[in-house]
């Protein structure tokens, strides 16, 4: 009901940009995993018909301990163990992110804090991702954070697919 997901189909490949809601409170918190479990069964159930799946946006979640400045931060949205657990789980469903793929070592974030200067001192998240289903897995030429691009408070990922 609030408009965060838009998708399109280009010759065989789905391309699927959505916003998960961000937990900000318990109401909103709780919300966002109703969300959550929503778009996994949407996910699911068009996987049947269109197994080629990209799944990229704002997911507002921290998957591992790489993606976030401190992770000792657990008790924090986005990087709560129950919107870790959910993360983990929608891709061992058979996503894969298609970054950490790439890059199972890099520290790169794309979103940071408008506060406490933390772009300049690189306090961020990565929060944005290009999952992609695991026809397309061998097809990922490149997945990257756009770093330099300064636009907001997040910055433009890239996912590049071998045609």
């Amino acid at each position: 009901f609030e408009g965060r997901n838009i998708r399109a189909d280009y010759n065989g490949v789905s391309v699927m940009s959505m916003y998960l809601p961000s937990g900000t409170n318990m109401d909103r918190l709780e919300f966002k995993l109703n969300y959550m479990a929503e778009i996994q069964d949407y996910i699911n159930a068009l996987r049947i018909t269109i197994p080629n799946l990209v799944v990229c946006g704002d997911y507002n979640i921290c998957h591992e301990a790489i993606d976030i400045h401190n992770p000792k931060m657990k008790n924090v949205s986005g990087f709560l163990p129950v919107e870790r657990e959910w993360i983990g789980n929608f891709i061992e469903s058979g996503l894969t992110d298609s970054f950490r793929y790439l890059n199972p070592e890099k520290v790169e974030y794309s979103w940071w804090s408008y506060r406490a200067n933390a772009r300049a001192n690189n306090k961020g998240w990565r929060l944005d991702y290009a999952m992609v289903t695991k026809p397309l897995q061998e097809k990922i030429k490149r997945a990257v954070i756009l770093t330099e691009a300064k636009h907001s408070d997040h910055c433009p990922i890239l996912l590049e697919l071998e045609n």
